[in-house]
């Protein structure tokens, strides 16, 4: 009996490297430097066209970053990830409040709702200041989590990064005391000013997922705020950006974030006030390096 052949022809697709050698894709020069970056140069061509290779890698990540934008965070996962964190077992479980977005449809078409708490979550908030009698107890810190605009980059680097900072700071000489944990579906960042300044707390740190990019669908925001309050906008924050093992790590990002707060602390302000000066030993961070065009 003839067997039959079940093998897709389309199932396997050569490499550009292979074709290089066979002389269907033109290699580029430049794409030695992709060693260096995730960005999309060097790619080559296969006559006046992208090699398939790139072009399917390219439809790979758009589709990602769309998946990112669309996927629903897993509330339970991350509240029992971050209830089960042991820097965190001090601290009562995280508190679950949603924006003015009934939806992902409404929260992507209408900003201005993401950036406020619904009438139910600020009710829950209300609650738990008056059943712990937060007004005569403030808090130092305050830590929000924000699904934003990528579900992945919270799910996957939220708890991770707060354990970091949390042992950071315990190593520290002035620890600091923390409001239970906050966290919001369908928000923004604006958000975490009227989480902030219902628990009272002097500094409130904003953990968000960011707008996805065709190399970072799982890129985790950080912004923190002095003294929280409803109406203020991005030039009073501090943005640490990138926050994941292919980008800024959790060590270094921990780091900055403790120098950021001592620096709050210090001066009673964040925003455009408040520089970063944990890379000033950065060559093109000196002082006293000049243009050499101008020199």
């Amino acid at each position: 009996m003839k067997q039959i052949n079940t093998k897709s022809p389309f199932t396997h697709i050569d490499s550009d490297e292979a074709l290089a050698q066979n002389g269907a894709v033109v290699a580029n020069p430049w794409r030695d430097l992709r060693q260096f970056t995730d960005a999309r140069i060097g790619l080559g061509r296969a006559g006046i066209s992208l090699p398939t290779a790139e072009l399917l890698a390219f439809q790979l990540s758009h589709a990602q970053a769309r998946d990112a934008v669309n996927l629903p965070l897993d509330i339970s996962r991350l509240t029992t990830l971050l209830s089960t964190t042991s820097v965190l077992e001090n601290l009562d479980p995280p508190l679950e409040v949603t924006s003015q977005a009934i939806d992902r449809l409404t929260y992507l078409q209408r900003p201005d709702l993401g950036r406020k708490l619904s009438e139910h979550g600020r009710n829950q908030l209300i609650d738990y200041v008056n059943r712990n009698n937060i007004p005569n107890k403030p808090y130092d810190l305050a830590i929000v989590v924000v699904d934003g605009l990528s579900s992945l980059a919270v799910q996957n680097n939220a708890q991770p990064f707060i354990n970091e900072l949390l042992t950071q700071l315990n190593a520290t000489d002035t620890p600091l005391t923390l409001a239970p944990i906050t966290l919001v579906q369908q928000g923004r960042v604006a958000i975490g000013d009227d989480i902030g300044q219902l628990l009272n707390a002097q500094i409130v740190i904003v953990l968000i997922g960011e707008r996805p990019g065709l190399s970072s669908p799982d890129s985790l925001g950080l912004y923190m705020t002095w003294a929280p309050k409803t109406g203020l906008t991005d030039a009073y924050r501090n943005c640490i950006s990138n926050i994941r093992p292919a980008g800024l790590p959790y060590q270094e990002a921990a780091k900055r974030t403790i120098y950021l707060i001592q620096q709050a602390n210090k001066l009673k302000l964040t925003g455009v006030n408040l520089k970063d000066r944990t890379q000033d030993d950065v060559i093109e961070h000196q002082n006293n390096t000049k243009n050499f065009l101008i020199a």
